[in-house]
């Protein structure tokens, strides 16, 4: 799963968002180290509705124009926890490795696999 991907789903936990509502959570929650363009976000949101992670949940006119909210399926719920915990397992084992740990089989595996480990 992409950083934006990631963020975007994310930022759609909190309930349904607008497009500029999107940006501007995607912005926030990562320190400004993402800045979705428009058309990158709209082109990400295709996708992701496609793919049943999110759905369309409304859809409004202000000042003439077109105001699409999007929201969090359960399936997205489940991908975006799932690539939470792999990302919790990765830096994990960087963490590990900067302090001059080995990484056992077990970790390795559970990598590969996305099966977290306890702490």
């Amino acid at each position: 799963m992409s950083e934006s991907v990631f963020s975007i789903l994310t930022a759609l936990t909190g309930g349904p968002r607008h497009g500029y509502g999107i940006r501007s959570d995607v912005e926030e929650l990562s320190a400004g180290k993402v800045s979705l363009r428009v058309t990158t976000l709209y082109s990400a949101l295709d996708r992701l509705e496609h793919s049943g992670l999110i759905h369309l949940s409304s859809e409004e006119v202000v000042d003439g124009r077109a105001r699409r909210y999007f929201e969090l399926t359960p399936d997205g719920r489940q991908a975006l926890s799932e690539e939470a915990e792999s990302l919790k397992v990765r830096a994990r084992v960087a963490r590990l490795k900067l302090a001059g740990g080995s990484v056992s089989p077990v970790v390795s595996i559970a990598i590969s696999g996305c099966t977290a480990i306890g702490d």
